[in-house]
């Protein structure tokens, strides 16, 4: 079975600062602000939620759709997605953008000042589900605001069931626009924070969000995972990554097992510890899409 992942696809632009922001911010100064960071290490990875999540069901041995776009500076992407066997039909290049990219600045203290530059991402509505994809499957995940809207009421409307992903995304969305959001949606998968602010917006609390869909997850880092069904909850434990060396993608890499296992029809708890599981991994290497598989999806017990 194929799933069809609408989302971003970006550069991430990944810089260290040797130094701390706040000795070079003056507070008093705010008002004339002008810094300039000397960045030793510069490091560039294939990114966006649609690029990590189809990396990690690929890598579990799934059949990836992604449908985004990229810019005219893209066909490195393309190129990278069609050498993992990604199938890349549903990502169309725009020539008259760049591709979104992401540059984040970190320093010792291990804070971030990011710059996001959407570029092609907020012309992804141009790409229309309508059911010929011959997705089993899919996931609504950050990604140009009209683009979200219109892929969930076309999955809707295509009788695709669908994880509703807001991410990053959802401060977009008032109340009302999120309450159809989870009206369309099979499942929802959100963090802690986006899961309050989804609670916050819509007046409704996890336990009657999960009664309008089959399945609610609520991550929660190296605490595992909430499950909640029917408004009853289930802790899944979480997995001790053999080390901590950069975060950046584990949501995405979440995401792309719980895909594999709603592929496989497994329990919405069972596709919750793969998902911790993969996201130790990704946890342990750079990047959001260079970490391998130490274990069989095939053969994966909770």
């Amino acid at each position: 079975m194929s799933a069809l992942i609408c989302g971003s696809l970006a550069f991430d632009t990944i810089m260290s600062f040797e130094g701390k922001f706040a000795n070079q911010i003056l507070p008093e100064q705010l008002h004339i602000l002008n810094v300039s960071f000397l960045v030793p290490s510069l490091r560039r990875d294939f990114g966006g939620c649609a690029g990590n999540i189809a990396y990690s069901l690929k890598l579990l041995g799934g059949k990836p759709l992604p449908m985004a776009t990229v810019g005219e500076d893209g066909a490195a992407y393309l190129a990278r997605l069609k050498s993992l066997d990604i199938d890349t039909r549903f990502v169309k290049q725009l020539d008259d953008s760049y591709t979104a990219q992401a540059m984040i600045m970190t320093d010792k203290d291990n804070n971030q000042i990011t710059a996001f530059h959407p570029g092609a991402m907020a012309e992804a509505h141009v790409n229309v589900i309508d059911g010929s994809e011959g997705a089993a499957i899919g996931i609504v995940s950050p990604d140009g605001r009209d683009a979200m809207i219109q892929h969930a009421a076309q999955f809707k409307a295509a009788g695709i069931p669908f994880v509703f992903d807001p991410g990053q995304g959802l401060p977009m969305f008032n109340g009302e626009e999120l309450l159809a959001f989870v009206e369309q949606a099979t499942w929802i998968t959100v963090n802690d924070y986006e899961g309050k602010m989804l609670c916050d917006r819509t007046g409704l609390d996890l336990a009657a969000l999960s009664m309008k869909v089959k399945g609610l997850v609520v991550t929660l880092g190296e605490q595992g995972c909430e499950v909640w069904e029917q408004g009853s909850k289930t802790l899944v434990a979480p997995v001790k990554a053999k080390e901590v060396v950069d975060p950046t993608g584990c949501g995405d890499a979440w995401r792309g097992a719980l895909l594999y296992g709603l592929e496989q029809g497994w329990s919405l708890p069972k596709c919750a510890a793969l998902g911790n599981r993969v996201g130790a991994l990704k946890v342990a290497a750079k990047g959001p899409q260079n970490y391998v598989l130490d274990f069989d999806p095939a053969t994966f017990e909770a």
